[in-house]
C-alpha cells in the first residue's frame, strides 16, 4: 500500500498525496472517510490549519449524516451496507475531535484547543446518555485524558481536575477488553489537581488509592516547562469479507461442503466461479458480515529525552493510551448481532426475489421452454444474489494501531528534544527526530511522531 510505503520513509507528504488522488475512489458515500484519512495525513505533513479543515468537513458532515440516515437504510437492506454513506463509528468520531485538538496544541492554539475539549466533553457525554450496553465503548480514557492536559495547561485547574477525574474512570471501566490501563502519570496529574483545587476529600481518596506516588504543586509546576509527546504507533486494523454460505437443501449442504466449508474469508479470484456455482445451484444463501483483522504494532514503548545547554538530561518512557485495534473490534464485536440479523433478513429477501423471478419466467416462456429459461433466469437472479452480497469494510485506517504519551516538566531553558521509537523486529537501533526548544515558565509544547513497523 502507497500510504504505508510513503509513512514507513518518513515521507508523509506524499502519503497525503496518495490520498487526494485517490478522492474519486472514495466516492460520494464514502467522503467522510476521505475527509479524515486527509486531515490524519496532513497532520503528520505538519499542514496543521489544512489539517483541521478537511477534519472539520468530516465533523460537519457526520453531523448531517445523523439526520438523514434512515432514508438510506432501505436500500442498503436490499443490497449491502457498502450503499450507505459513511459516518464512521463512534470511536472514529470522537477521533476526529481529538486530532483537530492535537493539531491546535501543536501550534500553541490554546483558545481554539479549548473548543475542540469543549466539543470531545460535549460528545463524549452525548455518546454515553446515547448507549444502553453496559460493557460498551461509551467512554474514552485518552480523550479525557488530553482534555485534562490542554486544561491545566491553559490554568483552567478546575476542569482539568474534571477531566483527569474522568479519564481515571474510563480507564478503569474500559479495561476488561481495551486493555489499557490509566498511565501512571495520570495518577500524579490526579493528587496535584486536586491539592491545587483544595479538594481535601479527593486528595485523601487519591492518596489512599496511589500511596506511592508523590507530586509537585501546581504553583511548583506553573513555573516549569512542559512538554508533551504523543507518538502514533503501528497501522489500525483492517476488515475483510467473512462469508456464510447457508445451503436450504441437501444437494447444496454437499455443494457448500466440498466448495469451501459454510464460512470461508474473504477470496476475490473465487467469488465470479461462486455466484455461477452457486446460481446454477440455486439453493445457496450467501451472507457477508465484515471481519477484523488486526496490524498489531512491534514497538512496545518510545522515549523522550530533553537535554539541556549545560547538560542536564531527563528521559520519559512512553506509555499506552489508547489502543485503536481494541476499540474496533470492541465497536465491530458489539454491532455484530444486528449487523448479522440484518444481513439475514437481506440473504432472506434477496432469496425470495430471486426465487420468483425464476418462477415468473419459466410460467412465462411456456412448458416446452420454461426449463431453460428458468435455469438461466436463476442463474443469473440467484448468482446475483450472491455476487451482491459484500461486508461493508470501511474504516478510519490511516488511524495507528496505538497511542503512547510521554511528559516531562523542565526549567525554562533551551532543549534538544529527541524522540525515539524503539522495539522494532527487524531493527533493533529504532528511529529517532530530533527538535531544538525554546521553552518558558508555565509554557507547553506538544511533539508530535510516526512510528511505522
Amino acid at each position: 500500500m502507497l500510504i504505508e510505503e510513503s509513512l514507513r520513509a518518513n515521507d508523509p507528504k506524499r502519503a497525503d498525496a496518495v490520498v487526494e488522488g485517490a478522492e474519486k475512489e472514495y466516492g460520494a458515500k464514502s467522503h467522510v472517510l476521505y475527509t479524515m484519512d486527509r486531515g490524519m495525513m496532513l497532520q503528520l505533513s505538519g499542514d496543521f490549519q489544512k489539517s483541521n479543515a478537511m477534519l472539520e468537513q468530516a465533523e460537519d458532515e457526520v453531523d448531517r449524516l445523523y439526520t438523514r440516515r434512515i432514508r438510506t437504510e432501505t436500500a442498503a437492506f436490499l443490497t449491502n451496507d457498502n450503499t450507505l454513506p459513511y459516518e464512521g463509528d463512534p470511536y472514529e468520531q470522537v477521533m476526529i475531535n481529538v486530532l483537530k485538538a492535537i493539531n491546535y496544541a501543536l501550534v500553541g492554539a490554546w483558545e481554539d484547543a479549548l473548543v475542540e475539549a469543549r466539543r470531545i466533553d460535549r460528545r463524549l457525554n452525548v455518546l454515553s446518555d446515547s448507549t444502553t450496553g453496559k460493557n460498551a465503548y461509551r467512554d474514552d480514557g485518552f480523550a479525557r485524558y488530553l482534555t485534562g492536559i490542554l486544561y491545566e495547561s491553559t490554568g483552567d485547574l478546575n476542569n482539568a481536575f474534571i477531566a483527569y477525574r474522568n479519564a481515571y474512570e474510563a480507564f478503569e471501566v474500559n479495561r476488561s477488553w481495551s486493555h489499557v490501563s490509566a498511565p501512571t502519570q495520570l495518577r500524579t496529574d490526579l493528587l496535584r489537581t486536586a491539592d491545587g483545587m483544595h479538594l481535601s476529600q479527593e486528595l485523601a481518596e487519591y492518596k489512599r488509592l496511589f500511596p506511592e506516588a508523590t507530586w509537585e504543586s501546581s504553583e511548583t509546576v506553573q513555573r516549569l516547562a512542559q512538554v508533551v509527546m504523543i507518538s502514533y504507533n503501528g497501522r489500525a486494523p483492517r476488515k475483510e469479507d467473512q462469508f456464510l454460505d447457508l445451503p436450504i437443501s441437501l444437494d447444496a449442504l454437499q455443494l457448500v461442503l466440498l466448495n469451501r466449508g459454510f464460512s470461508q474469508a474473504s477470496h476475490p479470484n473465487n467469488r465470479v466461479a461462486d455466484s455461477v456455482l452457486y446460481g446454477l445451484n440455486g439453493r445457496v444463501v450467501r451472507v457477508a458480515l465484515p471481519r477484523l483483522v488486526p496490524q498489531r504494532t512491534q514497538v512496545k514503548s518510545d522515549s523522550m529525552t530533553l537535554s539541556s545547554e549545560t547538560g542536564v538530561q531527563l528521559t520519559a518512557r512512553t506509555e499506552v493510551v489508547q489502543s485503536v485495534t481494541a476499540l474496533a473490534d470492541k465497536t465491530l464485536s458489539d454491532r455484530l448481532p444486528v449487523i448479522t440479523a440484518k444481513a439475514l433478513a437481506r440473504a432472506a429477501v434477496k432469496y425470495s426475489l430471486a426465487e420468483g423471478a425464476t418462477w415468473g419466467a419459466q410460467h412465462a416462456a411456456g412448458k416446452d421452454a420454461g426449463p431453460w429459461v428458468g435455469l438461466a433466469v436463476g442463474l443469473l437472479t440467484h448468482g446475483l444474489a450472491v455476487a451482491s452480497e459484500e461486508a461493508d469494510k470501511r474504516s478510519w485506517q490511516t488511524l495507528p494501531d496505538e497511542i503512547h504519551i510521554a511528559r516531562l516538566w523542565v526549567t525554562p531553558g533551551q532543549y534538544q528534544a529527541h524522540l525515539r521509537g524503539s522495539g522494532f523486529s527487524n531493527e533493533p537501533a529504532g528511529t529517532e527526530t530530533t527538535r531544538r526548544l525554546t521553552l518558558g515558565a508555565g509554557q507547553t509544547v506538544f511533539l508530535l511522531q510516526r512510528v511505522m513497523p
